[in-house]
């Protein structure tokens, strides 16, 4: 129990007396969270898999070389930022045990995803009207492997057993 009197200490062991920082308390695990991240991950990257292999013969049918590797660039663009935000999160979630875990989590996710968002217009800039590359294989891989990914996230959210309340400590130590 926190002695009232002493200053430094917080009163209910969450608000800092006096300005002070506030003492961390208790024990914080890994969030249950990060284990269906790293599902979604590696599904997301057996599905690139299988894109690239797919649209790289497709686009190679269609377009030769300029179709195959425009069908791998599009994959690899997906992969790449769908492993961006699931990065984000659990790299965020590494910051639990912090008094500013909310911010720091909104920082690092929203970060991450006004990166995205800048480094996919550059390289969508970048890539119009290039020689070596099909516009339309381009596009319908990248189409491809953005409902593959979201596919890939519901199915693993849905199947995922996890209580609606997860990493919560009981008052009694439960």
């Amino acid at each position: 129990m926190t002695d009232p009197t002493n200053a430094t200490e917080p009163a209910n062991g969450t608000e800092p007396a006096n300005g002070t920082e506030p003492v961390i308390r208790g024990n914080y695990p890994t969030p249950s969270s990060n284990k269906v991240f790293s599902t979604i991950l590696r599904w997301d990257i057996v599905l690139a898999v299988a894109i690239a292999v797919i649209g790289g013969v497709i686009g190679y049918l269609v377009d030769g070389w300029p179709g195959a590797i425009s069908a791998l660039i599009g994959t690899a663009l997906v992969l790449v930022f769908a492993g961006i935000t699931v990065a984000s999160i659990l790299v965020a979630n590494r910051f639990t045990a912090s008094p500013l875990y909310t911010t720091l989590f909104f920082v690092i996710v929203l970060g991450s995803w006004m990166l995205k968002f800048v480094l996919f217009i550059v390289i969508v800039l970048l890539l119009r009207g290039q020689p070596w590359t099909n516009g339309t294989v381009l596009f319908l891989s990248i189409v491809a492997a953005v409902i593959g990914t979201l596919v890939v996230d519901v199915v693993v959210v849905a199947r995922t057993r996890m209580s609606y309340v997860s990493d919560v400590k009981l008052p009694n130590g439960e």
